[in-house]
């Protein structure tokens, strides 16, 4: 019998919540509706940029799902959404949205989260 560690089931729960909103995010950034095209502008990010986004988004989802068989994407995928949402953080409050910001730095804190809990599965 396979015995499953109380850290593995908690990277698990953390793993697919996290890829579920990034799966959301890039749904709602490719239908480019007004809301995201006028926050994107607000940001300063210009509208080519966003298959980038949107690309950097699903390969972190689909990483961190596949680093919970093989440890090496998962964390290369936690630490490439690290980045991720820290720019998103430096992006909102460079333009003093605070407001915009909050949502980034919890899922910057998230993705560390799912660095320290890969990690303690090694």
């Amino acid at each position: 019998m396979i015995e499953v560690s109380a850290v593995f089931v908690s990277l698990a729960v953390v793993t697919v919540l996290m890829s579920v909103v990034l799966l959301v995010s890039a749904a709602a950034k490719s239908l480019r509706t007004r809301h995201i095209a006028e926050q994107m502008s607000a940001l300063g990010i210009p509208p080519g940029m966003m298959t980038f986004l949107i690309c950097a988004q699903v390969a972190g989802a689909a990483g961190a799902v596949a680093g919970l068989r093989w440890e090496p994407v998962g964390i290369a995928a936690a630490i490439g959404l690290t980045l991720y949402f820290a720019g998103a953080v430096a992006a909102h409050l460079r333009v003093g949205d605070r407001e915009g910001a909050l949502p980034a730095a919890v899922l910057t804190v998230v993705s560390v989260t799912l660095i320290v809990l890969r990690v303690a599965t090694l």
